[in-house]
């Protein structure tokens, strides 16, 4: 693309300063307000399900119940812990990034509905104050799959609070992808085609689609489990004509695409992060666009795979197939992003790391997941730990350090601040040791059979058990590490400008914190958001530059141009 193309060579963009805080604390329909608030109400539910996990390896340091009154409290424990890990933070902080990248990915001034953005933010604090008031009228201890009669007959009253919780978060993500679909189809800017969107903005655009289809029917089956516990109903009760396997279904027909919800999105970050710390092309952009399509497709064909055991026998070989099938894009994806990174200049920072951890991690997440897809290893593996380490592999060394990457790639843009790389390698370096000494061991504890879900343990699980609890609480340690950097950076950190990485996508092509209507005239996009390495993208690079004043790149701290890019 000719020079000429970038006429704002030369003009200077004040740098703009962060909104008041009190603006994060009302009702705002900026994009970018919204999506700060959707992070950090986030992190904050994180903290307190992170807590109650470092009590469950409390309580699992000895064979005996302990530490807790009594198996009832402990159910408490990893039942609120799995739904605040995956419903108030992981699905809520993937839709943050959105809400604050895809307009300014795009190029726009806003989402499609900013009303309705806002709207669907303030349903998740309420939604979250429920499951914490389930502890003072007796809180849920179903688990957070609330299989039925666990959660009509035997649950207090928290479990109500529990379903109408899940009922406003649901809500939230509907609404949520909705917006994310119609702004991403109608908002693109002249000379983005669909294929040339950043690959974080295919990644959220299946992610919607998966929402919007699948999510629906969790609420119908919420609003069954309540009218069971409240109207005296039987959807679910086997002795009055009711179906157990009715909620199973209707459940897992939503939560395995679900998995893809949570994972479809940090797919997207490590495509930008992967690529841009690289200074490569992606490799196989358009393969890894579509293998988002295809997942989304299939990710509805695979649900049955966590009913093996309860599941007619003629039935379960269909399934193994499809669960089987699904590797096949996802494995695109990886191959892929070793062709990214293969022979490029890697800059091995914070985001990068936590990119490569990632990767790492979700390969072993996904071989296991391959061989619980065999219909006679996940009958001799269910309900053991085996399944614990394949599903944290997958979303806590997945979808969690695709959060990290972001967080280290974006906080500069969010913010117009870096966060310290010395801190930020020390987080990354405790992350991975504390996950890998938590959840490594969980393969030997399931394939010697210990049951998920229980406080009581054979004594001869105990040393493992030992080695997984003192890991985990430095996996629980290391989230300070990056909470006090975040904090400390905001009003300490060095001055990031524009565009501190040298990246080609939208986003980066304004000032950091971005202004109120993000661009200051219309942006004009790159012909490959991708494209690094030529001339022409040298020339884009230089031209945004000089717009914003032409001030120093900052790669991890340092202002030495020779460290910059690969450009």
């Amino acid at each position: 693309m000719a020079t000429a193309s970038y006429p704002l060579r030369g003009q200077y963009v004040e740098e703009v300063k962060r909104p008041k805080l009190s603006e994060y604390l009302r009702w705002s329909i900026d994009h970018k307000i919204i999506g700060v608030q959707y992070m950090v109400t986030s992190l904050f539910f994180f903290v307190i399900a992170g807590a109650l996990a470092m009590l469950i390896r409390w309580e699992l340091l000895t064979p005996q119940t302990d530490l807790m009154a009594s198996g009832s409290s402990y159910n408490t424990l990893f039942s609120i812990h799995g739904t605040m890990m995956i419903f108030t933070w992981i699905v809520p902080m993937f839709a943050g990034f959105g809400n604050y990248l895809i307009p300014l990915q795009l190029g726009a001034k806003d989402m499609a509905f900013p009303w309705l953005n806002a709207f669907a933010f303030w349903l998740i604090p309420p939604a979250g104050l429920l499951l914490i008031l389930g502890w003072f009228v007796g809180p849920a201890e179903a688990g957070w799959t609330s299989y039925p009669p666990l959660s009509t007959i035997f649950s207090p009253d928290g479990q109500t609070l529990w379903a109408l919780s899940i009922h406003l978060l649901g809500l939230s993500s509907i609404l949520g992808a909705i917006n994310f679909i119609v702004t991403i189809k109608n908002m693109r800017p002249a000379g983005m085609g669909w294929f040339q969107m950043p690959l974080f903005t295919w990644a959220i655009f299946a992610t919607s689609i998966i929402v919007v289809l699948a999510t629906p029917f969790l609420a119908g089956a919420l609003t069954l489990l309540i009218l069971d516990r409240v109207a005296g109903t039987t959807f679910f009760d086997a002795n009055n004509g009711g179906d157990v396997l009715l909620w199973q279904n209707i459940f897992w027909f939503y939560s395995h695409p679900a998995v893809y919800i949570m994972v479809l999105p940090g797919f997207g970050v490590l495509s930008e992060v992967l690529s841009v710390h690289s200074r490569k092309p992606i490799f196989g952009y358009r393969m890894i666009a579509l293998s988002s399509m295809a997942i989304a497709i299939v990710g509805f064909t695979v649900w049955a795979h966590h009913m093996f055991t309860s599941l007619q026998p003629e039935l379960r070989i269909p399934f193994m197939i499809t669960s089987m099938i699904i590797a096949v894009p996802t494995g695109i994806k990886i191959f892929s992003w070793l062709g990214t990174i293969w022979g490029g200049k890697l800059r091995l920072n914070s985001a990068m790391l936590f990119a490569l951890g990632f990767l790492s991690l979700f390969v072993i997440g996904g071989i296991t997941g391959v061989m619980l897809a065999s219909v006679p290893v996940d009958i001799h593996m269910h309900d053991t730990y085996f399944v614990v380490t394949h599903f944290h592999f997958v979303l806590y060394g997945g979808s969690v350090f695709g959060i990290y990457a972001g967080i280290y790639h974006w906080y500069p843009k969010i913010t117009g601040r870096l966060l310290n790389e010395r801190l930020g390698k020390l987080h990354f370096v405790l992350t991975y040791l504390g996950f890998l000494g938590t959840f490594l061991p969980m393969h030997i504890l399931g394939m010697q059979g210990m049951p998920r879900r229980v406080a009581e343990y054979d004594p001869k699980f105990q040393d493992l058990n030992v080695l997984v609890s003192l890991s985990s609480f430095v996996l629980g340690i290391s989230t300070f590490i990056l909470l006090y950097n975040m904090v400390v950076s905001i009003y300490k950190g060095k001055k990031a400008g524009a565009n501190p990485w040298r990246a080609l996508t939208l986003e980066w092509q304004t000032t950091s914190p971005p202004p109120a209507y993000n661009f200051v005239g219309d942006p004009i996009p790159f012909e490959d958001p991708y494209g690094y390495g030529t001339e022409a993208s040298k020339a884009y690079l230089d031209a945004m530059e000089a717009r914003f004043g032409g001030k120093p790149l900052i790669v991890e701290q340092s202002t030495e141009p020779e460290q910059a890019s690969g450009d």
